[in-house]
Order: C-alpha cells, then sequence, then structure tokens
C-alpha cells in the first residue's frame, strides 16, 4: 500500500476558525469553534483520502528558533485564554475522527510536519500538508503537497512559481532576502518579493547574490549597498526560514494509520 500522509498544521487551522467567530474570547466561543474545525477537518479527510494522518501543534518554547533571534515571533499576538485552555479539547475532537495529535517539546510544527512530509516522500509515499502558512511552500515536490483547505486548492510548483517567481529549491533564498514580517524575521530592508525573484533568478542562491554584490557591477548601487551591509540579517533570516527536516521523533507510522470509520 501506498502511504498517504495527510499533516495538518493543528494551530494554523484552529487559530484561523477562532478568528473568524464572532464574539469575545470565551469558551462558547472556543466550542463554536471546536465543531467547525471539526467540521473542516472532516471534510479535508473526505477530500484528500489518506492512508494516514496526523494532527501537529507547537511545543513550548522557547525553541531553536527564538534561541537564535530574540525577536523571532516577539510581534505576535498572545493565543486567547479560552482557545488556549480549550486545546486539549481539541485534540479530543481529532482523535473522534481518527486523527491523533503530535507534539515535540522544544520544537515547532513546522519542523515536525517537515520532517515526516520528508520521511514519507523519502520512502515513496505522498504527504500533503494542510496549512496556509508560506514556509511550507519549500518542501513542494513530487511527492509532497501543500493545501490551502480554506480556498480548496492544492499548492503545486507552477502554482509557486506563478505566485512568487522562484521554484521551491530557492524559496528559503528569496524569504532570506523579504524577511518575514508575521514573524519578525528581519531580510535587506527595501528588498521585496520583485526584486528578490530578480535576484535569485539572477544568482540563484544567497550566496552567489552575495558574492555578486561584492565582486561585480551587475548589481545596481543602492541595491549592492542593501545587500552588504545586511548580508547578516539575510543570512539568519535564511537559517530561520529553512525547515528541520531530521528531527528524531520516535513517532511509528502505524499509529498515524487513518481509520475512515471514526469519521
Amino acid at each position: 500500500m501506498t502511504v498517504r500522509l495527510l499533516l495538518l498544521d493543528a494551530l494554523n487551522l484552529v487559530r484561523r476558525v477562532y478568528a473568524a467567530q464572532p464574539g469575545e474570547d470565551s469558551p462558547e466561543r472556543a466550542e463554536g469553534a471546536k465543531l467547525s474545525t471539526s467540521q473542516s477537518l472532516n471534510r479535508a479527510l473526505r477530500q484528500c483520502r489518506p492512508s494516514h494522518s496526523v494532527a501537529v501543534f507547537d511545543g513550548q518554547p522557547p525553541t531553536w528558533r527564538h534561541l537564535l533571534d530574540s525577536d523571532y515571533k516577539k510581534g505576535r499576538k498572545p493565543m486567547p485564554i479560552a482557545l488556549g485552555e480549550a486545546l486539549p479539547a481539541y485534540r479530543e475532537a481529532f482523535a473522534a475522527l481518527g486523527v491523533p495529535s503530535l507534539e515535540v517539546p522544544k520544537f515547532e510544527a513546522d519542523d515536525v510536519l517537515a520532517t515526516l512530509a520528508t520521511k514519507v516522500s523519502d520512502s515513496g509515499g505522498h504527504a500533503v500538508v494542510l496549512s496556509t502558512d508560506k514556509i511550507f511552500l519549500q518542501l513542494l515536490g513530487e511527492r509532497v503537497s501543500v493545501r490551502d483547505h480554506f480556498k480548496q486548492r492544492d499548492l503545486d510548483r507552477a502554482w509557486m512559481y506563478d505566485r512568487f517567481g522562484v521554484w521551491p529549491e530557492r524559496f528559503v533564498d528569496f524569504l532570506a532576502l523579504t524577511g518575514d514580517s508575521t514573524n519578525s524575521i528581519r531580510g535587506v530592508p527595501g528588498v521585496g518579493p520583485k526584486t528578490a525573484a530578480r535576484l535569485v533568478g539572477d544568482f540563484d542562491t544567497l550566496d552567489g547574490i552575495v558574492a555578486a554584490a561584492n565582486a561585480s557591477d551587475a548589481i545596481a548601487p543602492k541595491l549592492k549597498q542593501k545587500l552588504i551591509d545586511h548580508e547578516q540579517e539575510a543570512r539568519k533570516a535564511q537559517s530561520l526560514m529553512r525547515l528541520r527536516t531530521d528531527l528524531s521523533l520516535g513517532v511509528n507510522l502505524k499509529s498515524l494509520r487513518y481509520r475512515t470509520g471514526r469519521g
């Protein structure tokens, strides 16, 4: 049997659904969002038809990214109190649908998801990451896809190139230049997506871009100086945006087998 693993970026789905619910933060709002989240997950299970599935939650900080950059995610709003208190009930609801939950201390869900997706794809299976977080686009390949559940579409390599102007293999280099304001990751000031895509297209990697900035006149003087002055910020952003795919999870794939009868 070919493995088809559905990987749920749990808090990405939970927090987006919760934000769409009316009213103040309250147990009642959390309960309503739990019902909507369960319905969303059940719909994804029907559409994706996985053989295996797991909902991955963030481990408690600090993670290695927080240790690398003290400003990482500094500007993010904290989780609503009632929602945080309700998360165990969300895990129970996911389990009732046949989807176990996984959390690895000191690691974000992003790295756990990336590790699982890579292990399955390397073994000849297919992994579907259910998330709207663009960081997962670096994983796109023949055996790894990303699904935007809210827009009901699978994101592939062609979509990504049309959207960003770079291929998945160079997305981390692209993000090293643009940074990611959502997570308070600084790149090179003044370098937006179009400029970043052009630089990656011309010089391939961040190393190639930095080398060109230091050794040639192929880059306009003002941009060249920005790249030279902010090289270290770009390299830090590159490290922060690159997903870990080598975690030791201690998870048996059999434990993630999806039992359709529970949905």
